[in-house]
Parts: structure tokens; C-alpha cells; sequence
């Protein structure tokens, strides 16, 4: 039975069931629900469907549609019986409807949890994945309503649609009845739906960035008749790149007259351009955009790089009129680069597209390079172009992409096309603002398992463009959660640049040992020292002296290579003076030669003052005229015999970075040579020691992390978990409002229906009442003080231990009220005594933005003076709970530091996943705080608890997938 309110809140609309989506094809499509309103959309749909596949959604000939089918189909209380649409431009493209039935196939209203589902698609738009894309959400609205099945009667003949649901990853059966397949789908969200779901997903991102990024037709807007301007520069820079498709100059200011400009065909318009238009280059003052989307949109241009500026960017009316944009540009299907954006290149020999407006073209390459920032963009280019501003290794660029505001597409997009491109080995991202950190984190760990991912982030202040998730957590937390994603993280350009020219060039190290080898005695140290200061185990320096030949080189080089105790190898040059001394070239060739013998471990060179060193290793190759005459023999140098302490601080006595060492690099730099036929081994070569060690040691991190994401783990089964009551529970408790911190014992009981107890403590408002607690509790026992500005403050004096009789404890009750004032206001507690051990605090918090995750860290100054606080994101496998709890810095004080008995870590672990699977479990509890958690020799202690509940999200990240909301 429901109520007048109930029913009103049933035919509520469900505005947060709106959606963008991206199709199979890199296409974009508007997912709503259907109202009233469209009866007119849905029989004009209904007229462009064909009758095949009229039949097979009737199973019989249904030519058209009555008004009572109309009424039927767009009247829906958005509970029992409810209708989606895909639209694109406004119209109908494709419907999927359920109608709630009982168990015996009659309509009914909840609790039946089973409903018939039936879709309709637009042959035209057949085969672009619309009815996948339906399914998914139709599935994540029935589920908010408390379906939990669907059932779907289809002709043996609609293959078609068969495959929809049979390929959709869901729990079904399939059964054959009276000339029907009748087919039930499990909706509850399983591995493998997600699965599928990730997996469409990102083909259909992927083709939506390849169609912007390998147009076969361009169109520049906005070209000026005179030289100069954005528009002309563009149209040139597209011209001179070599671009062989069709390209079109647009301007309504030209003369009806003009046929052509830079030999480029001209159109006053892009509805006047004969064929078919991919890519629209808009180069227009902001307030000529919209018409000239509206025109792409009418000739079904498949994409936009607005570079045009004065949207978001300059304040609240730029930031509707980006909103307007965004919504245009999706009603006709339409994907979008900006506003504000420096452009987009493509270096591969089929494309040579350069709509940007950088000054000169990036070389050909593997590395992948997307920025936010016009500026940045430009410092990239041309740091890569020339060397990387001092760092050597010829490599170029495969595509680039500058988002600007990035109101639609974003670094997840483009990450998307990367993970599968196979023109990109290397990925470079500076990103200014993450939007989505949940599903950046998410493709970040999948891309990285396949290949290096190395980004700058920005410091948390997003520009005023970006369209940012509110997060709470701290800047640190999300890098901390990017690098373990397998995200190289690093803190400017030059180590963006440092780190991708050693990756897109040298073979991952297989572990941490450092051979380092050169013709200068202190260019060694120094290169040793940064080693350690970088966690790297580093051999002592092998001195070559200044008098050292090409041959020496090659020769201490093919040793340290074969010396199965390194990974890697350093090579240190300064100039040397002397007659027998190697000449630039004959010195690279030798490297490079000695490196090409064994391919699978990487090499570095530090050189000082050695810029034709720097140009010959970009240029020499194993091939190279005349190489075999000046390529010296493999000798077999010794291998040095002392490897370092990786213990920071192993060094001490000698502090890092005191040593002289070599200059920055010039600001101006010698043009590049031409690039080398054969460039899979160039050896980079850096200007100073430190940054071709923290690019070695960004390097070897990553390796290890590769190695370990091959076995990510599990997350645990525990027997005595209570799922079902604890929900019953947080169900009982949040109808009684929006949000609420659980009260002591609802706390207490929450936790152990996962199998976490907590300590009880009782309250002792006065000297006689905490007497009693002592008596239910048994001696020895702790009072504390547990006031807000006391709570966990054991420094303040709010608590005394280990409390053996109650003299003791009147003694202390009286010392607590008199140093620290009434017991109204001390609000002091009783609490049996716990075995000594470390204290630490356990918390889980559902961001935002982040989504969920786990912290942990040492109670007290620990984390909250040092922030000495490790994270992963919920769910915590078995070994990410292990790598948990020894990534604080002070982990030792867990593992029996200076002769103290080590606690019991794996406990520890059992209840940090415990946590996990409560917070995975219930998307109601939103925030979880453990401490102290005192963990002892034989098990753990929490002594103190809070949990706060909040109702879930009606949509999350794990929902249907979707396009930001705008």
C-alpha cells in the first residue's frame, strides 16, 4: 500500500538518470528517461524503424504504433515501469523499457524484484553498441528500484539481440519455449559484467580520441584572409606537416568569390563543403562558436579542437557558455578538444596532422604526450625536439593532445587510446587537475601493467577552466594513490622529459644494482652518491681516469654488461685532454656498440661539457658507415667488487649534493642532427648525475612495480562475517535520517558483524561511577578523558594507565578533574587495560572524487605532526595489506626496531581487511576511524571507535558508464 507522498515520489522525475555516453563507434549519444512529452519523438521514431525489426520486438507485424501504445510507452511512474531513450540531436535512436512483474508474470509493485525488459534500435544505428550501452543503464536504474532480474523473451532469429544480452557478462539461463528463447539476467554486478563493461568502454573512448586524432577530411574555421592570425597559422601548420586529406580554409567573412586560400579550397561556411568533414579546427571569437557548431553538427562533422578562448577560464559567464558548448557538441554526437585548447598532432607517416600552434613539429616517435596547459605544451614540445633540454636519446612523439579546459575530452580519454595504440610506448602526461581521480587511478593501473605511464601533477589548485570533483583528501594521499596505480610521479618537466626519454629508449632494469664506470674520479662519487640518496644499491665508482680510450670505455662497459650482479650502468665522461684522447663520435660508437651486445639492461651517460658526446650518442648506430673499423673489441673488465647499503643515510658522513658537480643545462641548445636509421637502442645522455639517477631509480620502481602487479593478490573471504545483518543494520539506523555518527554501542555492534571488536568503555561521570565501571570491567583498567580537545591527546596528560586497585583509581579521577576541570566537560571514561604494544589508527573515508580508501599509520605525532600515513584504495587485497602496513616510515617500530619485540603484523593485516570488505561491502558507511588500534606481540586491541553513515550515491563510478555530467 502507498501513500498519496509515495506515490508522488514515484512519478518524480529521475533527473540523475540523464546521461552522455560514447558509443562503439567513438560516437556520442544522450541517455533519458521518457516522458509525457515525447510522444511526438516516439512515433517519428517508431515510422524510421524497419519492419523486420518491428517484428522482432512484437513478434508480429506492427507496422504502427496506437495511441494507446503511445500513452503505454511514454507514461511510466520511473518505478514499476520505466523507459529509457537514446538520443542524438534530440531524436530517438534507440528505447529499452521494463515493466516490474510478479511470479506469475502478471504486473506487480514492490517487493517482486523481477521485470521484462525490451529494447528498440533505429537500424540505422544498429551495430554502434546503443542497445549495450541501454542495458547497462537500464540495469543500474532497475537495480535502484529493487529489481534484482530481468527476464527477456527473444526470437531465435534476432541474433542480434541475443548477443546483447548473452555477451553482457551478467548471471543468466537460457531456456527455449514455444518457438521463444526466453532469457533471465542476474543484475547483481558480477567480475566479469565489469569486466565487460570496462572493456566497451574503453574501445568506445579509444575510437571516439583515434577519430579527432587520424581524420580522413579537415576543416579550418576561422581562417584570416590576411597573413597571420590563429586560423591561417593553423591551416599552415596542417599544410606543412605533410596532412594528405582533404582540408578546407572556412571563413563567412570571405568573399563569395574566393575559391581558395595557400591553395587550400575556401568556403564561407562548413554546410557549403562538398563531402564529408571529420575534424573541425574552430579558431572563431567565442561568441561565433556556437553557430559554427551548430553547422558542424547539421553536415555530421565527427569532431571539434576548439582553440578559442573566453570560456570557463575567464569566470562564471564563461564557465555557462562552456557548459552550452559541451551541450551542443553531444546533442549531435559530436566529441570536443577545448575550448581553449593548443591543439592536437598525429606524427604517424598515414596522418602527419599538426592542427596545433606550436612553432616547430616534434620528430616521429613512440612517446605519447598530452597537456592541459598551452605553455607547458609548448615547453614539452620543443624540450623533446631539442633533446629534452639537455637530455640526449633521439625519440620523438607519436600523437600530442592539449585539452585546454578539457570540458569533454580529458586525459582518461586519450589514456584510453593509448593503453592499445601500438604507434605509443611511452606515455607523458602533465595534468594541472585530475577530474575523475577514481577512473584515472582505475585506467592508470591497466595502462601502466602495459607501459610506462609517467605524469606531473598538478599541486591540487585546479585552473579556473577545469571542471574539478570536489575531494577532501590531501594532495600527498592522491600522488600517493597514483604511484600505486604503477603512475611514475615526478615533480617538474625536465624529470617528465628525463624519465621518458630513458623509458622509450632503454630496457626496464631488473632490479636495483648500479654499475657506474667513467673517466672521472669525483663524477663517479657524485653519480654514487645520488644512487643511495635514491634507494638504488650502487658498486663502487670503476675510475677509468682521464686518459681512458674509446676502447677502455667499451671494454669496462661489455664487463659491467655481463656482470650478472648489475642491472644497470652508468657512464660518466668529462672532457679529457691528451693526445690518445677519444673524439666525440669514436666515444659514442663505442658505447653504443657495447650496449647493443646486451640489449636487456639499461644504460645511462652523465656527461659533462660534452655536447658533441651528447649529439654523437643520438646519432650513432651499430650500422653507421665505417662503424665496424672503429668498433673496439669486447674485453672483459672487471666487475667492480663493493655494492652500497640501499639504506638511506648509509652515507652520511659524505652529504649529498656538496660535491661539485656539473652545470645546468643551457638554456640554448645546438639543433638536433638528423634522427638515426635504427634508434631502439640510443643511449640517453644527461648533463648532470642527479637526473639521470632519479630517472634510473623512477625506472627500477616501476619495473618492481610491473613485477608485482603480475600478482595483485585477493581479497579475503572471512567466515564470520555478518553481511546481511550489518546491512539490516545500517538500514534500521539511516531511516532515521540523512546522516549520522553512530552512537557508542551501534558503533561497537556494527563493527563486530565484521568481526572487529572493540574494547568497551564505559562512562564515569563520577568518582563512584567509574569505581563501578572498574568493577564490571576488572582490574587493572585505563581512565581517559575523552573530551574532544583531549581525545587521542595522551601528551596532555587525559590518561592514566594501568590502574590496579581503586585507590589507584580515585587517585587518578581526582589528579584528571583537577588538572583539567569538571567531569562534564572531561567527560571521562573507564576502559579495561589492553596488552602493551604500538598504537596505530586505522581509517577508511569514501571520497568524492578518490572514491574509498584505507589509511594507516602510527598513532599520535606519527601521523598527525609528520603525516607519516600510507593508503590504497578499498578493496585491500592480502598483499596490498601487507605492503600497507610497511610503507609508513615508521614501520620499524613494528618489526622489533633496537631490540623491541615485534608486534603482530599479520593480525594487523586481517583487521585492515576487514575494514575494506566493511566499507566495500556498505557504500552507506562513509567514514571508519580505529584508534588506538594497539597492536601487541599476540593480536590487536581497538580501544576506540567512530563510524559515521550516510545515504549512497544514487550513481557512482562503478554504475553504468558515462561521460562527465555537464
Amino acid at each position: 500500500m502507498h501513500t498519496s507522498a509515495d506515490r508522488q515520489d514515484r512519478h518524480q522525475y529521475p533527473a540523475h538518470w540523464e546521461a552522455d555516453v560514447v558509443l562503439r563507434d567513438g560516437g556520442t549519444a544522450r541517455i533519458r528517461p521518457i516522458t509525457v512529452d515525447d510522444a511526438d519523438r516516439l512515433v517519428s521514431f517508431y515510422e524510421q524503424v524497419s519492419d523486420e525489426s518491428k517484428y522482432y520486438r512484437f513478434f508480429a507485424p506492427y507496422p504502427r504504433l496506437s495511441a494507446k501504445d503511445v500513452h503505454r510507452f511514454t507514461h511510466h511512474d520511473f518505478v514499476d515501469r520505466v523507459g529509457l531513450a537514446a538520443t542524438i540531436g534530440g531524436e530517438f535512436i534507440a528505447t529499452v523499457r521494463y515493466d516490474r512483474i510478479g511470479t506469475d508474470g502478471l504486473p506487480a509493485s514492490a517487493p517482486a524484484d523481477e521485470a521484462e525488459v525490451a529494447f528498440l534500435v533505429q537500424d540505422a544505428h544498429q551495430g554502434r553498441g546503443v542497445a549495450s550501452a541501454l542495458l547497462e543503464h537500464i540495469a543500474a536504474v532497475a537495480r535502484e528500484r529493487g529489481i534484482r532480474r530481468f527476464a527477456a523473451e527473444v526470437l531465435p532469429a534476432n541474433t542480434k539481440m541475443i548477443k546483447v544480452f548473452t555477451d553482457a557478462g551478467y548471471t543468466q539461463k537460457r531456456s527455449f519455449e514455444d518457438g521463444v528463447v526466453r532469457l533471465e539476467l542476474d543484475l547483481e554486478p558480477t567480475d566479469r559484467s565489469m569486466a565487460v563493461q570496462h572493456a566497451r568502454e574503453q574501445r568506445a573512448e579509444a575510437r571516439s580520441v583515434r577519430r579527432l586524432l587520424a581524420p580522413g577530411s579537415v576543416a579550418v574555421v576561422g581562417v584570416g584572409r590576411a597573413p597571420g592570425g590563429v586560423g591561417r597559422g593553423i591551416l599552415g601548420n596542417i599544410r606543412e606537416a605533410g596532412y594528405e586529406g582533404p582540408l578546407h580554409a572556412v571563413n563567412k567573412a570571405f568573399p563569395e568569390d574566393l575559391k581558395e586560400i595557400d591553395g587550400v579550397p575556401a568556403y564561407r561556411s562548413v554546410r557549403d563543403i562538398d563531402g564529408h568533414v571529420d575534424l573541425a579546427v574552430v579558431a572563431v571569437p567565442a561568441e561565433h562558436v556556437p553557430a559554427v557548431v551548430a553547422e558542424c553538427g547539421e553536415h555530421g562533422v565527427q569532431g571539434l579542437v576548439v582553440l578559442s578562448a573566453g570560456y570557463a577560464e575567464s569566470g562564471p559567464e564563461g564557465r555557462e557558455r562552456q557548459r552550452a558548448l559541451v551541450r551542443a557538441a553531444r546533442a549531435h554526437g559530436m566529441r570536443l578538444i577545448g575550448p581553449n585548447a593548443f591543439g592536437i598532432i598525429n606524427t604517424a607517416e598515414d596522418v602527419r596532422l599538426n592542427a596545433s600552434l606550436a612553432p616547430e613539429p616534434p620528430r616521429p616517435g613512440r612517446i605519447g604526450l598530452f597537456a592541459q596547459s598551452g605553455a607547458i605544451g609548448i615547453a614539452l614540445l620543443s624540450r623533446l625536439h631539442r633533446r629534452g633540454g639537455g637530455v640526449t636519446g633521439v625519440t620523438g612523439v607519436s600523437t600530442f593532445v592539449s585539452a585546454g579546459n578539457r570540458a569533454d575530452v580529458s586525459g582518461n580519454d586519450v589514456l584510453q587510446y593509448w593503453y592499445d595504440d601500438p604507434d605509443t610506448d611511452v606515455v607523458l602526461m602533465y595534468l594541472e587537475s585530475i577530474g575523475n581521480p577514481r577512473k584515472f587511478t582505475r585506467l592508470a593501473r591497466r595502462t601502466a601493467a602495459a607501459k610506462p605511464l609517467v605524469v606531473v601533477q598538478g599541486t591540487g589548485t585546479a585552473p579556473q577552466g577545469h571542471a574539478v570533483r570536489a575531494t577532501r583528501l590531501p594532495y600527498e594521499t592522491v600522488s600517493a594513490l597514483l604511484r600505486q596505480a604503477g603512475v611514475i610521479r615526478v615533480d617538474t618537466i625536465t624529470e617528465l622529459v628525463d624519465a621518458g626519454l630513458l623509458l622509450a629508449r632503454q630496457p626496464l632494469p631488473a632490479g636495483p644494482r648500479v654499475a657506474i664506470l667513467g673517466n672521472s674520479e669525483s663524477l663517479g662519487v657524485l653519480t654514487y652518491d645520488r644512487c643511495v640518496a635514491e634507494g638504488l644499491r650502487p658498486a663502487r665508482p670503476v675510475d677509468l681516469t682521464t686518459g681512458a680510450t674509446a676502447e677502455d670505455f667499451h671494454r669496462a662497459l661489455a664487463g659491467a654488461l655481463a656482470d650478472d650482479t648489475n642491472d644497470a650502468v652508468v657512464v660518466t665522461a668529462i672532457p679529457a685532454i691528451g693526445e690518445g684522447s677519444p673524439g666525440d663520435a669514436e666515444l659514442a660508437e663505442a658505447l653504443r656498440s657495447a650496449a647493443a651486445a646486451v640489449p636487456g639492461k639499461p644504460v645511462l651517460v652523465v656527461h659533462v661539457e660534452l655536447g658533441g658526446l651528447a649529439q654523437a650518442l643520438s646519432a650513432a648506430t651499430s650500422t653507421a658507415p665505417g662503424a665496424a673499423d672503429k668498433t673496439p673489441g669486447v674485453g672483459t673488465g672487471a666487475p667492480p667488487a663493493h655494492r652500497a647499503d640501499p639504506v638511506p643515510g648509509a652515507r652520511a658522513e659524505r652529504p649529498w649534493g656538496e660535491t661539485a658537480g656539473p652545470p645546468p643545462a643551457a638554456a640554448t641548445e645546438a639543433v638536433a642532427p638528423p634522427a638515426p636509421q635504427d634508434d631502439t637502442r640510443l643511449i640517453p645522455a644527461y648533463p648532470a648525475a642527479e637526473r639521470a639517477v632519479r630517472a634510473l631509480a623512477e625506472a627500477v620502481r616501476y619495473a618492481r612495480w610491473r613485477r608485482e602487479a603480475a600478482d595483485p593478490g585477493k581479497v579475503p573471504e572471512f567466515d564470520d562475517i555478518d553481511e546481511k545483518g550489518a546491512a539490516r543494520l545500517i538500514g534500521e539506523l539511516l531511516a532515521r535520517g540523512e546522516g549520522l555518527t553512530l552512537s557508542a554501542d551501534h558503533t561497537c555492534e556494527l563493527l563486530g558483524r565484521y568481526g572487529i571488536p572493540v574494547r568497551r568503555a564505559l562512562p564515569a561521570p563520577g568518582p563512584e561511577a567509574a569505581v563501578d565501571a572498574a568493577r564490571a570491567l576488572g582490574y587493572p583498567v585505563a581512565l581517559k578523558a575523552t573530551a574532544p580537545h583531549l581525545r587521542h591527546r595522551a601528551d596532555l596528560g587525559g590518561v592514566r594507565l594501568d590502574l590496579a586497585d581503586e585507590e589507584q583509581l580515585l587517585r587518578a579521577y581526582a589528579e584528571l578533574t583537577e588538572l583539567f576541570g569538571a567531569p562534564q566537560e572531561l567527560r571521562p571514561v573507564v576502559q579495561a587495560m589492553a596488552p602493551r604494544g604500538v598504537d596505530t589508527v586505522v581509517r577508511a573515508v569514501i571520497d568524492p572524487a578518490a572514491g574509498a580508501v584505507l589509511s594507516f599509520g602510527l598513532a599520535g605525532a606519527a601521523s598527525q605532526l609528520l603525516g607519516d600515513m600510507a593508503h590504497r584504495l578499498i578493496p585491500v587485497t592480502d598483499r596490498e595489506a601487507t605492503s600497507l602496513v610497511r610503507s609508513i616510515r615508521t614501520a620499524p617500530l613494528l618489526f622489533g626496531w633496537r631490540g623491541s619485540t615485534p608486534v603482530d603484523t599479520p593480525a594487523l593485516e586481517r583487521l585492515l581487511l576487514r575494514v575494506s570488505r566493511l566499507v566495500d561491502d556498505h557504500p552507506e558507511v562513509v567514514a571508519v576511524t580505529l584508534e588506538p588500534v594497539v597492536v601487541a606481540p599476540h593480536g590487536v586491541s581497538v580501544l576506540g571507535a567512530t563510524v559515521r553513515l550516510a545515504p549512497p550515491p544514487a550513481r557512482d563510478d562503478l554504475g553504468p558508464r558515462t561521460m562527465p555530467a555537464y
